[in-house]
């Protein structure tokens, strides 16, 4: 599979969204198991995660839990498959997501979700949501403070805006490596966003890729030229998707959530879609 970038390490350019495993409508243990080792299978070695990714109020962690086991199970070398995990948003009982930026909480999250995972150090982790009752610089020097001690080898933010991605960087000393945003044919507020990771050298990790939660049958429908390019080339509209996504720029990777190994196999088969000027720009409008 082709490769991008995130900070100093080589990933595929298509990466495994793990939330579907883990939240409400999820699929059994076995079942998840096999759609991660399907993408291991399939040459993806980036995997996103996040402490959050759970039922409401319940086993906090667990999709965190479920790769680490995944890559104990898969029976190859996982050396090079890079977990990027998040902290600093909440699933309470009841009620909506919310956040808690405190650093003091950020740095006992990613210490937990180091154990979870079962590594020393996490290899991406990433300031999951800005909480509005803390300081965005203080939540971000929580992030460099594990950067600093090894806590986590590469750092990054999510749900940002350019200000607060021009701010992380500079409270990261330059080492900011990516942002994860929400984007998709249904969503393109994050287009700035994307504009300047590019501009920066940083990768940007579309979440929710497809539309989110039956977004994906949208592409043959409410975004019916996706479908028409898919038709043309024999493929799914999922494809042709990322596949436009991947031609933004070089920094995007997209991360698709699954639950079923047929879906991430054909997700991965994006990575070797080309799409010419006129289909780009027919997608693009």
């Amino acid at each position: 599979m082709k490769q991008r970038t995130i900070g100093t390490v080589q990933v595929s350019s298509i990466g495994l969204g793990g939330m579907p495993m883990s939240i409400e409508g999820r699929p059994d243990r076995e079942r998840s198991i096999a759609t991660i080792h399907a993408a291991l299978d399939a040459g993806i070695t980036l995997i996103d995660t996040a402490d959050s990714y759970h039922l409401p109020g319940v086993d906090v962690g667990h999709n965190e839990s479920l790769i680490a086991e995944a890559l104990a199970s898969w029976g190859s070398d996982t050396s090079g498959i890079l977990v990027a995990t998040k902290g600093g948003h909440l699933r309470p009982v009841a009620g909506p997501w919310n956040q808690n930026g405190h650093p003091g909480y950020l740095k006992e999250a990613a210490q937990a979700s180091a154990r979870r995972l079962g590594v020393e150090s996490i290899g991406l982790y990433q300031f999951h949501r800005p909480d509005p009752q803390v300081d965005y610089a203080d939540s971000v020097g929580a992030i460099r403070d594990l950067l600093d001690d090894g806590t986590i080898r590469m750092a990054g933010i999510s749900n940002a805006n350019p200000n607060q991605i021009r701010q992380a960087n500079e409270i990261l000393g330059g080492r900011l490596v990516s942002v994860q945003n929400q984007f998709s044919p249904k969503f393109r507020s994050s287009e700035p966003e994307l504009r300047l990771c590019q501009e920066l050298g940083i990768a940007f990790l579309p979440w929710s890729p497809l539309g989110g939660i039956g977004g994906a049958k949208e592409l043959g429908g409410k975004w019916a030229q996706f479908q028409d390019v898919a038709d043309a080339h024999e493929v799914s509209a999922q494809q042709v998707c990322l596949a436009w996504e991947l031609a933004l720029a070089p920094v995007v990777v997209p991360i698709p959530g699954s639950s079923r190994p047929e879906s991430i196999r054909d997700s991965a088969n994006a990575a070797d879609l080309v799409l010419d000027a006129d289909e780009m720009a027919r997608l693009s409008g």
